[in-house]
């Protein structure tokens, strides 16, 4: 195992991890057909955050040679001959929330271009059972010319990785197992188990790997859906949401989610990849998908609750000013896709608000580019807002004092119930 070649393609939150990991043992080379990328990750800059500028060092080599290390590349000649293609790439969905498997199957064209005999091909990209081997496979063959479970092997292994996660760590999650043959199946967990300090759970096929992956997300999905509803209904009641999650918590069985808006490319993806499959058998996931509704739906009930609260202090809401705290999908973390912050964002501006974004850790680039949004570098001190929305929990927030920045009459909506100060809404 120690001479083996290992090709990691896509360098994301996923794949430079893995990568990383790997590198540690064996001969890796990690691919991304970004070539942005590459040159940031030659200068040991990763600007997700998951990996340490230090730890880039100790492990990346400057050239394509036989020793353990990774060497970053995006040419593809520079994978060809290896003994496992490991594909770590997204797998988003659609405008309409239909599965888009376009970087799953490039990714595959690509293995299908460089592969040789013997090798194997392990996917940790999260589809619906099934996916690996009647999407992908057949891309590979047909782009190799190599015969599945003859010529080229295939194992699948869901990635877990939580983005912004410094304690549940890759080395540190049990990492599943699986292949398209017994042989296949013990070298993939073999391998795993090589780097994988928490172990590594191997089960019968890769289709139940598949389903253990996208169930994972889909019962967060549907869990935190069950305490959005309640967060409406005792809204209703005039009671404390979190106050009576505490109380409930009490008992030893009860699971403590909280309310919030649900984006990320994991809880708010993934179950539409199950509820494609099953409908394409002719099911219909109808708790699946009502989760999936109660959770795109709290942007907007968050944005009629601020406007409902400024009329109550008779705030004007065409033109008046509103700060948005934080645009990541979650706290702690630059990750911007699917964030929902973005549709809570568009609904405050169709009332009236002239809204400015302030967020410490996201991307300013990135957030103008894809999101069309002007980041403030910091908080105006000589604007006085009249609302004060907190839509992501980041650390830099904890300290955040609305006097400095609201005006006399004004209005603070802390989705998160995260604020020490005293606010006018939460979920």
């Amino acid at each position: 195992m120690d001479k083996m070649k290992i090709v990691v393609i896509g360098l994301g939150y996923v794949g430079l991890p893995l990568g990383v990991l790997f590198a540690q043992k064996y001969n890796v080379i990690g691919f991304d057909i970004n070539r942005k990328r590459i040159v940031e990750l030659g200068q040991f800059n990763d600007k997700t955050n998951e990996v340490t500028a230090n730890d880039l060092k100790c492990v990346t080599k400057q050239s394509l040679d036989a020793s353990q290390g990774i060497f970053f590349t995006s040419k593809i000649d520079d994978i060809r001959k290896a003994d496992i293609y490991i594909v770590t790439v997204p797998t988003p969905v659609d405008k309409f929330n239909n599965p888009d498997f376009t970087p799953l199957i490039k990714a595959s064209e690509t293995v299908g271009k460089v592969i040789d005999k013997g090798a194997i091909v392990i996917f940790e990209s999260t589809v619906y059972p099934g996916a690996t081997e009647e999407i992908c496979v057949p891309v590979i063959e047909k782009n190799s010319s190599l015969h599945y479970n003859k010529d080229f092997f295939v194992g699948y292994s869901p990635e877990r990785i939580n983005p912004g996660d410094k304690v549940n760590t890759l080395e540190n999650i049990v990492k599943i197992t699986s292949g398209s043959t017994p042989e296949t199946a013990l070298k993939i967990d073999n391998l795993y188990k090589s780097i994988i300090t928490a172990g590594t759970f191997p089960v019968s096929s890769i289709k139940v790997a598949e389903a253990s992956k996208v169930i994972e997300n889909a019962q967060r999905d549907i869990n935190i859906a069950f305490v959005n509803e309640l967060a409406k209904i005792f809204n209703l009641l005039a009671i404390n949401t979190n106050e009576v999650l505490d109380a409930a918590s009490t008992k030893w069985n009860f699971i403590n989610f909280r309310p919030g808006m649900v984006g990320g490319h994991c809880i708010g993806v993934d179950p539409y990849y199950l509820a494609h499959k099953a409908q394409e058998l002719g099911y219909h996931p109808e708790i699946i998908l009502s989760g999936r509704r109660m959770n795109d739906s709290m942007s907007t009930y968050i944005a009629y609750e601020v406007v409902k609260i400024a009329l109550e202090k008779k705030i004007k809401i065409k033109n008046a000013r509103l700060l948005l705290l934080g645009i990541t999908f979650k706290e702690n973390c630059n990750d911007i896709r699917n964030t929902k912050v973005i549709d809570l964002y568009k609904s405050l501006v169709e009332f009236g608000f002239l809204v400015d974004v302030y967020d410490p850790i996201a991307d300013k680039i990135e957030v103008k580019k894809t999101l069309n949004i002007n980041l403030l570098k910091q908080i105006p001190k000589n604007q006085k807002y009249h609302v004060a929305v907190l839509a992501v929990k980041h650390d830099e927030f904890k300290t955040f004092d609305p006097i400095l920045y609201l005006k006399k009459k004004s209005v603070v909506y802390d989705v998160k119930s995260f604020l020490s100060c005293e606010v006018d809404g939460k979920l």
